[in-house]
């Protein structure tokens, strides 16, 4: 089963090598792991992303939990969350093929926030199943590069 887990830390040195260390010393492959900062100054919220048996998932849970530097813990797998991921493509916008491009660009409210030459780069948000379908939709094109961040996620309400 895939789990979103969410951690509210202290933003210090080493934490984000002792949280990672819990789920490779217990076998699980991180899909996605995205930090940044909170409203409050000082702390960091990780969201991980990793499939696996739920048994074992849990006791990783509660040794996070017991991190110096962790304050909180969610499993969101099985909770009503708002959930993104951002994407940055570039691709090669031909002459022949740039107003194909702008309709595509349009349709799925993607943006373009570089165009150097024959070079455009465009931005994708959306959840992590629709940012992997709009990738797909510039398939045809010529890809030159691509990066994704890893899924951020909220409780809702």
């Amino acid at each position: 089963m895939k789990h979103t887990i969410s951690i509210i830390c202290d933003d210090v040195p080493g934490v984000m090598t002792r949280i990672s260390g819990l789920f490779s010393r217990r076998g699980f492959n991180i899909e996605s792991l995205s930090v940044g900062t909170t409203d409050k100054p000082g702390k960091s919220r990780f969201t991980i992303v990793v499939n696996g048996d739920d048994t074992v998932l849990e006791q990783v849970r509660k040794q996070l939990q017991k991190l110096i530097n962790v304050i909180n813990v969610w499993d969101y797998s099985e909770e009503a969350i708002v959930s993104r991921e951002h994407a940055l493509l570039k691709l090669k916008a031909s002459r022949s093929n740039r107003s194909e491009l702008l309709q595509l660009v349009s349709s799925i409210q993607a943006r373009i926030i570089d165009s150097s030459g024959d070079i455009w780069t465009l931005e994708i948000t959306g959840d992590t199943d629709d940012v992997s379908s709009f990738i797909d939709l510039f398939k045809h094109y010529e890809i030159v590069e691509t990066i994704r961040t890893g899924k951020i996620a909220l409780k809702r309400g």
